[in-house]
């Protein structure tokens, strides 16, 4: 496994850009409870991305994204950490029945196009770290 991390790094990378362009799209079409949902996925992914590069094994089975950003040893200073608190909730919230209606509520235009500019930054700076250093 110690040889085959790259490949790990490579396919999660590869699968949060894919998820990075539906949640884009998602925001276009107005679907922001859902644009929301994969803006957790998109960051748990480039997470598990970094997780993977830092201990060269697979990553843990877990959508916990403050558990992802320990493990990889990634820092982030307060505002991240807070926006990793608040996004963590868009996975459960916008999954389980009990919580989707005051999900859906909450995810009017402004509030969705907030916190996706906000994954927007954090997934582009979390990509800058897995750039080879020069």
């Amino acid at each position: 496994m110690k040889d085959n991390y790259k490949k790990l790094v490579k396919y999660w990378q590869e699968t949060a850009a894919y998820d990075y362009d539906t949640m884009k799209s998602l925001v276009k079409s107005r679907r922001y409870a859902s644009s929301l949902f994969f803006g957790h996925i998109v960051l748990e992914k480039i997470l598990k991305a970094l997780v993977v590069n830092e201990i060269k094994e697979h990553a843990p089975f877990t959508h916990n994204l403050i558990l992802l950003i320990k493990i990889s040893k990634t820092k982030l200073n307060e505002k991240e950490i807070d926006l990793l608190k608040a996004v963590n909730n868009f996975n459960i919230e916008a999954r389980y029945p009990e919580y989707k209606l005051k999900f859906y509520k909450l995810c009017n235009k402004e509030y969705a196009e907030n916190k996706i500019e906000k994954i927007d930054n954090l997934y582009k700076k979390l990509c800058q770290k897995l750039k080879p250093k020069k």
